[in-house]
Parts: structure tokens; sequence; C-alpha cells
């Protein structure tokens, strides 16, 4: 064999140098051009990311996407089809990329019958059939298509499209679009909770401002009645409840010292149930018995009205009125009262230094129509003390499980009663150990509390 000669030899390894330095150029420029490619798309994914955490408008979000997919996958198009929570095709909110050259798609899917129907997008042959459809509209020779899924929903269906192939260099473009649709689907699944959220906002606004008028509808402060002292306090379960108490001359034209030497009505009563409903019809009722007040009848027949009015709105609404009805002559103090199924109050006699019921015969108010009630009546002497009260009081229930019941209620009443103490303290003191009862920690009730009391003043 015939030897190189030393120009050959020179001439190879120069040859093989340029060769080599050519190869490592063109992995440079390659390597270089990777990286510069993994910046764009990194910054795209932050753009959506920056983009997700502070979006306060959907639709502008959703109109993002479609341009995002085709600068991450480098195709010619996309498509957006997100679901409404309850499944059908979000019409408002389809997008695609290039908009102008595919509004016929875009008007066959807002068209489309099956994708107005709740649940279509929870169904795979619903999936399927709108995967044709797409496919038939793009005239797309490559289409990839992907679910937009969040806490396990369908959220939509996420499309990529052009006219050659689609190639994926590696699975970094598979999971980019992945991560794309669920970035997305994040994005409807928080613009739904959002609007959750809004709905109980409204729906709080309505109930404080319904609380509002309520509490105005109890009397803020209690009238001065020549020879009592009175005390009421109503603590709802809810900010709006169903107890309710009043004090109402039975002739409001006179004047103030007139009416207080006058003829009262005191009346405590609860609707059954808590929130809205019980304080819609409890200020239904307070309208009916004011006016019945005025006619200055009988507490027995003032009940048999009340009840006359209000059956056919009580018995549409499913519930029913507890209501102790009583009125006072602050000249003789005799106290006239009836009961429709209202926990009775208690009387403490000063003289006897005592505790009795007061109670008269008679149904619940909408239970039946021409419900027949007793009446009764009392002379309260000086130092007496009479406490109406609704079930939230009793029924509250303690730490331990048990409730507060009447017996406990007696106990301190006439604790508090021999004390000598004034109607506001004795209030004040009962509500103190209904608290410590509940529990320092938890102090919520389960239904509503309302004490009202009469303390007649000593000679």
């Amino acid at each position: 064999m015939k030897e190189n000669s030393p120009v050959s030899e020179k001439q190879n390894q120069n040859l093989t140098s340029t060769l080599s330095t050519a190869a490592s150029k063109s992995l440079r420029d390659l390597v270089h051009s990777l990286s510069q490619e993994q910046i764009v798309n990194q910054d795209l994914l932050l753009s959506l990311t920056f983009a997700l955490r502070n979006f306060t408008n959907l639709h502008r979000f959703l109109e993002f996407i479609p341009c995002l997919v085709t600068q991450l996958i480098g195709v010619r198009g996309s498509l957006l089809i997100p679901f409404q929570d309850n499944g059908s095709i979000w019409r408002e909110q389809l997008q695609i990329v290039p908009n102008d050259e595919y509004q016929e798609l875009l008007r066959q899917l807002f068209l489309l019958e099956d994708g107005k129907k709740i649940g279509f997008g929870m169904k795979e042959k619903n999936i399927a059939c709108l995967d044709r459809l797409v496919q038939r509209y793009l005239n797309a020779s490559n289409l990839i298509a992907t679910s937009i899924v969040s806490r396990g929903r369908q959220r939509g269906r996420l499309y990529a499209f052009d006219n050659k192939e689609i190639v994926f260099g590696s699975n970094v473009h598979r999971k980019h679009i992945q991560i794309v649709a669920d970035l997305t689907g994040i994005a409807i699944e928080n613009d739904v909770i959002f609007q959750i959220i809004r709905n109980h906002e409204k729906v709080d606004r309505q109930i404080s401002i319904g609380a509002e008028i309520q509490s105005q509808l109890l009397p803020d402060q209690c009238p001065i009645i020549e020879g009592v002292e009175l005390a009421a306090c109503c603590r709802p379960a809810f900010q709006v409840g169903g107890d309710y108490y009043d004090f109402m001359p039975t002739r409001p034209e006179l004047n103030e010292i007139s009416k207080s030497r006058g003829r009262w009505a005191f009346v405590i009563g609860d609707v059954m149930g808590k929130g809205v409903p019980a304080g819609l019809l409890m200020t239904m009722l307070r309208g009916m018995l004011r006016a019945e007040v005025l006619t200055g009848l009988s507490p027995d027949s003032i009940l048999h009205d009340l009840n006359q009015l209000a059956l056919e709105d009580l018995t549409q609404s499913h519930r029913f009125v507890t209501l102790f009805y009583s009125d006072f002559d602050a000249q003789s103090r005799k106290l006239r009262f009836a009961n429709a199924a209202h926990n009775p109050p208690l009387l403490w006699r000063s003289k006897s230094k005592s505790i009795t019921r007061l109670d008269a015969p008679g149904l619940l108010i909408g239970l039946q129509p021409e419900a027949e009630y007793g009446c009764g009546e009392i002379f309260l002497q000086p130092g007496d003390v009479l406490l109406y009260y609704t079930d939230g009081v009793t029924e509250a229930p303690g730490m331990s499980g048990e409730r507060f019941d009447e017996t406990r209620l007696i106990a301190f009443l006439d604790k508090f009663a021999k004390e000598g103490l004034g109607a506001k303290q004795i209030l004040n003191k009962l509500f103190e150990r209904l608290d410590g009862f509940v529990g320092v920690s938890d102090q919520h009730l389960e239904d509503d509390a309302s004490m009202v009391v009469l303390k007649v003043n000593e000679e």
C-alpha cells in the first residue's frame, strides 16, 4: 500500500477540523435556537399563568387561549369550545384563531341544538359528534383535540389545526397544550365560583336589608307605662328571625301622658321556622295584629279574628304561629290574656314569693278555621314580675347536650325577682345565664330567643 504524503495528511487534518468546526457551530446554533424557543414558550406560559392569577374578565382570558396555542406549538389555528356549569356549550364564549376564516363553523356551533341541552358536554358520544363537526368545517388535514377538565368535570374542548401535518418535536409540546387546557379549566371553574360568591353576596345584602327592616319593626325601646317597668330583647338565630314581641296602645290617638295611664296590648309570638320565610310571615302578622288591636276587642276575640285573617297565607306557606296576647290596664292593673299555644308567661308573685303560669286554651294560629280561644284575667300587685318568652330560650342546647328548659328558667327568675332587681336587670341576668349555659365559646342559638320582663313598681 502506498503511503500518504505529508501534504495529503495535512489537508485531511484541515478538512476534518473544518468539518468539526462547522458541526460544532451547527450544534451550537441548534441549541441556541431550541433555548430561544424554550424561553419564548416559557414566557408565553408565564403570561398565561399571570393572566389567570389576575383576570377579572373571563371573556378576555378565553380570547387569549387560541392565540397562545398557535404560538406554542406553531400551528395555523386553534379553537376553544367552553361548556357552561350545566354542561351546555357556552356559545357566547366560543373563540377561534384566525377568526375571519371560520365564521361558518362558529355559526354552526352557536346554532347546534344538542349543544344547548343541559349535560351535553358530560357525554362522550356528544364530544365525539362535536369533534366530527369541527373536523368537517375546518377542512384541515390535521386536527388535534384535548379536553378541558376541572375537578373531574368537562369544562370544554380545545383544538389545534393546520393544513399540514402537525408534528410534535417532543412531549414538551403535548405537555404545553395540556397545561393550557388545564389552566383554562381552572379559569372557567374560578369564574363559576366567583359567580356563586357574587350571588351569595347579593343574597347576604338582601338579608341584611331584611334584618334591618325587621329590627325596625320590633320596638327599639319599651314604652313608658304608669306603674310598671318594661324590658325586652330578641336574639335571632339568623340575621332574620321569626320571633315577635310588641307593645301597642289600644288608643294611639291619645297624648303620651294619657297613653301611659291607659290600656296597652302586650304580645309575644313565634313563627315556626327560622330565617327569611319566618321573618316575612312575622312582618305580615304584625300588620294584621296592629289593625286588630285598634278594634278594642277582648284578647280571645282578637286571636280568633287574627286566625281567620292569616289562615290562608299560613296554610300556603305550611307554617303556623304561636302567639300570646294580653292587654293591661294601667289604672286597675288588670291583665287580660289569651293564648294560641305559646309558651305560657311566668308570673312571680311578690306576696307569696312563688311562680305561676298564665295560660288559656287555644290552637295555633293558622291551624284550622273558626278556632276558639279562651280568655283569662288577673290583677297584678306591687312587686310582681311577669316574664314573656319564646321557646328558643327553653330549648337552647347546653354544652352537655341538655336543654335550658323551663325548670331552669323558673329557678333563675325566682332568684332574681327575690333579689328585688328591676326589669332591665332581671332581663340581663337571664340572658347572662342563658349564654353561660350555651357556652362562652359558642353562643350561637339554634332558634330565635326573645324575652320580655314586666315588673310592677313597689308601693
